[in-house]
């Protein structure tokens, strides 16, 4: 049974390892993402307004997933360096304490959201015609959000482990299926009616369902990861004090993206409901674009901890090598891609001209800081790998609150829409620079510090 909990990462080449772990995630995630992008295709057909209703949503739905993606970075830190450090019991007990506390948070945010439901989208700028067609999927999609959030976090303790392919073949899975639910609860087929967007957060609910009952059954029965939930206080709070130590920031994190999102979207529905609309179409095709440095960001936490438990430090700086030219050379790549194929990529998205001209104007300006924003993202995972979250949380706020919202405000009253498409560049490039010096200087003081253990 150890053998599944094997330090893998800490021999061998070090862009070998990135590569096979990266690749299975790469796969999972473009499923998923396509999911998303495929979701917005349908309800483009179902008009503009269902379109607009639905961007709408893409803030508070990243919210809770970065929750998840936030409790998930602090078990897959955690769980890595225990294995690393050859503590087996502990990385158990941890993986199975994770879903506990996952599902407590869940749960509250959950029913939170669902009474502020009217209130928080008007704050938004939703106006109110569109508040019943967002109460049509929010209602129902809170109700799946546990069902997300617990496989996200209890599957990162496969990637701490070093198989991040059952989980890419799990989200690949997954995303197939919900497509194929969509059109059949979103236009209705045959016996079922057309449900439109709330036929969508049927198809995710259902999808969810099967993902946890999938999740849970690999992780117990096939590769032994969960232990008996029920444990003294004690033992609980030592377990969760692990976690969050790294969940809590990595939440903060992550929360401050679509937080961030949420105030760019007030920000542009000042302009008018193309303009969101054209915006919503472009966040949710961005992420396809960006998977293989969120695929990166998935595995080089495990990596980090494994080789830090274990004391290999030099493996460490080998790393940020190989991700600093991989992020700048792909990040080029894509730039010149989006340049020439992005209005036609947004075109697919529907007939209605002024919203892929919004679309097409952000791929137009946001792709040239791709490399500096992938390093950003693997400096963040890594830093989070390493049990220090806050130098993540720094730059991820630092980037938000000090240099992305002043500078959109800025540069829109300037430029209008593209004022913030051109503040996204230009923060990407601050933050990828300041992340890149910050790892560096890290890492060449590591060796030295006192705490190379688990925090708790």
């Amino acid at each position: 049974m150890d053998k599944t909990l094997h330090a893998t990462l800490t021999e061998g080449s070090v862009s070998h390892h990135l590569k096979v772990m990266a690749i299975p995630m790469v796969w999972g995630l473009l499923a998923t993402m396509s999911m998303s992008a495929i979701e917005a295709f349908f309800i483009a057909k179902v008009g503009r307004t269902s379109l607009a209703a639905f961007s709408f949503t893409f803030p508070i739905i990243m919210v809770l997933t970065s929750l998840g993606i936030g409790l998930g970075a602090g078990a897959s830190s955690a769980v890595a360096r225990a294995i690393g450090e050859g503590n087996h019991q502990l990385a158990r007990r941890l993986a199975t304490d994770a879903m506990s506390l996952t599902f407590i948070i869940a749960v509250v945010f959950c029913v939170l959201g669902w009474f502020t439901l009217e209130p928080l989208f008007l704050f938004l700028g939703a106006t109110p015609d569109l508040i019943p067609l967002i109460r049509q999927y929010m209602a129902i999609w809170y109700f799946s959000a546990p069902c997300l959030m617990i496989p996200m976090v209890s599957l990162a303790a496969l990637r701490a482990m070093g198989l991040s392919q059952i989980q890419g073949y799990l989200m690949s899975a997954a995303a197939l299926f919900n497509v194929l639910l969509d059109p059949i609860l979103i236009f209705g087929f045959g016996p079922v009616p057309a449900l439109g967007l709330q036929g969508a957060a049927i198809a995710t609910l259902i999808t969810r369902i099967c993902m946890l009952i999938v999740a849970i059954y690999i992780l117990r029965w096939r590769v032994h990861m969960l232990v008996n939930p029920i444990v003294e206080w004690i033992h609980l709070r030592a377990s969760w004090k692990i976690i969050v130590y790294v969940g809590i920031p990595a939440m903060c994190a992550n929360v401050i993206i679509p937080f961030a999102s949420a105030l760019i979207i007030k920000m542009v529905a000042h302009y008018g409901t193309d303009d969101v609309a054209g915006l919503g179409i472009a966040m949710r095709i961005e992420p396809l674009m960006l998977i293989v440095f969120y695929a990166l960001s998935g595995v080089i936490g495990p990596f980090f901890g494994q080789n830090k438990g274990a004391g290999k430090f030099e493996r460490l700086n080998e790393a940020v090598v190989v991700l600093v030219r991989f992020s700048m050379v792909f990040g080029l790549v894509l730039a010149v891609l989006l340049w020439f194929f992005g209005e036609a990529i947004v075109s697919l998205f529907g007939g209605h001209r002024d919203v892929a001209v919004i679309a097409a104007s952000y791929f137009a300006i946001a792709p040239i800081s791709y490399g500096a924003y992938g390093i950003v993202m693997s400096v963040n995972a890594a830093f989070n790998g390493l049990g220090r979250p806050w130098p993540a949380m720094m730059l991820s706020a630092g980037r938000v609150l000090f240099i992305y919202l002043p500078l959109a405000y800025a540069c829109q009253l300037i430029w209008q829409v593209q004022g913030v498409f051109i503040a996204t560049a230009a923060t990407n490039i601050i933050i990828g620079v300041w992340a890149w010096w910050w790892i560096r200087h890290y890492l060449q003081q590591l060796p030295t510090l006192p705490d190379q253990h688990l925090k708790g």
